[in-house]
């Protein structure tokens, strides 16, 4: 059976999607900040979730922790990272930057350096990271820092892929980029092309078999993404 680590799999994308590796037999490590959801999860199917409670930005605590819930699992295969926050910060406070940062830059580089040397050491497996549509340009709405993290998180798995197919080690780097999920970091009836959390599971699901480099949820952002990266600067500022 094989073994998948979630990191931030408490609620929105990454709790469906524990449920999907589990509805297709994978035993399923589940890492998170909250005690009181990572026992809800358990309870769920307490012979396929392992749970542990983790928060990616204590950094120091972090790959000790990890490798404690990969020793309860019984190993590793795939490591998913959907440990992410983003918030509205127009007046940009640096208290709401700094714990994005600090989430998504920090916390995110600390769990993939883990995943990487876990995984360098079993000689194979697969890293998946769930970053955002929104890294692709900088834009006003929402949260620069959270645009630019996962901008960030785009690059560094970039080189690693990159790393890693130069060197022939048969680690997979895969990138998924979502669009606009109905979770609560987006507002309510607000953009268009929202998609359930399930649906984005089932669909990342697929796109994590299938090893893909990049995927984008859904396949109609692909369009999107292409005209968005040709605009002109000045074009983009008026919007």
């Amino acid at each position: 059976m094989k073994k998948v680590i979630i990191v931030g799999a408490t609620s929105g994308i990454g709790r469906e999607l524990a449920r999907v590796f589990v509805a297709k037999g994978y035993q399923v490590g589940v890492a998170g900040r909250r005690s009181e959801l990572l026992a809800e999860i358990k309870e769920e199917n307490p012979k396929q979730y392992f749970t542990k409670q983790i928060d990616v930005s204590d950094t120091e605590a972090l790959p000790l922790l990890l490798n404690s819930l990969a020793r309860d699992l019984g190993g590793m295969d795939i490591l998913i990272n959907c440990a992410g926050v983003g918030k509205k910060n127009e007046e940009l406070d640096f208290a709401i930057d700094k714990m994005i940062v600090e989430t998504n830059v920090v916390g995110f580089t600390a769990v993939i350096d883990w995943a990487y040397n876990y995984l360098i050491n079993k000689c194979g497996g697969q890293i998946v990271n769930i970053s955002s549509v929104s890294g692709i340009r900088g834009h006003r709405f929402g949260s620069f820092s959270y645009s630019a993290s996962k901008s960030y998180q785009m690059r560094y798995l970039e080189g690693l892929r990159h790393k890693l197919v130069k060197a022939n080690i048969p680690i997979y780097v895969t990138d998924i980029r979502p669009g606009f999920v109905d979770t609560d970091m987006i507002p309510k009836n607000r953009y268009f092309w929202v998609i359930s959390a399930n649906k984005a599971a089932r669909l990342i699901f697929k796109s994590i078999t299938r090893k893909r480099n990049v995927a984008y949820i859904t396949k109609r952002w692909i369009i999107i993404v292409a005209i968005i990266k040709i605009f002109p600067g000045a074009i983009l500022n008026r919007i």
